[in-house]
């Protein structure tokens, strides 16, 4: 590993946009740290798509990757963590984090049922095909029971801004009855984007139950981790003002700006944004 600069940014590599849920964490949590981020907004949704197809759009990812010369890299798509995370830290030359373990996690402590505990996990295709979730578990020397239910519809949802209303109440609804009859005590959104219908998710969860259960997104649970990190390597900015964020995307529709801040949370502002071509 070459030698890595505490001022370097830290680098997020998504499929599309979902990974600014990631963006606002680390910015909320590491204020000080300068932020790029790279998503594959040209080819999204990965979720769909075959594992050796997710390989091949990972490793055309990393050649930008390697030019933002950063200190490490957040892969904030589950469907990459799950299927490509040991390829690109072979090809990178700096520390790889995954947004799999952490949400595992994240779920481990959120659920109170000890040993008994029955975790849903909504992810994309690719991702419970890969198996990652049910090996994150049991890597923690979990004893829960981990249920996967594939969600295809609910990323491209996301992505097209409908975020309210019964067309995602109405997926949002198929995709949990299964999880509902395994009767779960609690519910890993297991992709960067299905934050922005979490509402939905535990609305209908309990319209369908009759009870609640904790919801977790890992965006905060991979930001402690970085932060983690950081201290445990020296790696954090000496600076004593606030980072940066860039974003560098693939395509930039037309309804870009509008996009890009309904997943950071807040206006773009001084964001600076830079479509290529990859």
């Amino acid at each position: 590993m070459t030698h890595l600069r505490n001022e370097a940014p830290i680098a997020v590599f998504d499929s599309g946009l979902g990974g600014l849920t990631v963006v606002a964490a680390l910015t909320e949590l590491l204020p000080r740290e300068d932020v790029v981020y790279v998503g594959d907004t040209a080819r999204v949704p990965y979720g769909t798509r075959s594992a050796q197809t997710v390989l091949n759009y990972a490793h055309a990812c990393a050649r930008l990757l390697r030019e933002q010369r950063a200190k490490l890299l957040v892969v904030a798509c589950n469907t990459v963590s799950a299927v490509a995370l040991d390829p690109l830290r072979r090809e990178l030359l700096y520390p790889v984090l995954g947004a799999i373990e952490p949400g595992a996690a994240a779920a481990v402590a959120a659920s109170e049922a000890g040993i008994d505990a029955r975790i849903g996990v909504l992810a994309t295709p690719a991702t419970m095909r890969s198996g990652a979730y049910p090996k994150a578990f049991a890597a923690l020397g979990s004893h829960a029971h981990v249920f996967v239910q594939p969600a295809p519809l609910l990323v491209p949802l996301v992505e097209e801004g409908w975020l309210s209303g019964d067309v995602p109440r109405l997926a949002v609804r198929e995709y949990l009855k299964p999880l509902v009859e395994r009767d779960v005590n609690a519910l890993l959104l297991g992709c960067t984007h299905y934050p922005l219908l979490g509402a939905i998710v535990m609305e209908e969860f309990e319209a369908l139950s009759g009870r609640q259960v904790p919801v977790i997104d890992s965006a905060h649970a991979i930001a402690n981790e970085v932060k983690a990190l950081l201290e445990s390597q020296q790696l954090g900015t000496d600076r004593d003002y606030p980072g940066r964020v860039r974003i560098i995307v693939t395509d930039q529709a037309d309804e870009f700006e509008s996009m890009a801040t309904r997943f950071l949370g807040r206006p773009l502002g001084d964001i600076s944004v830079t479509a290529v071509d990859l």
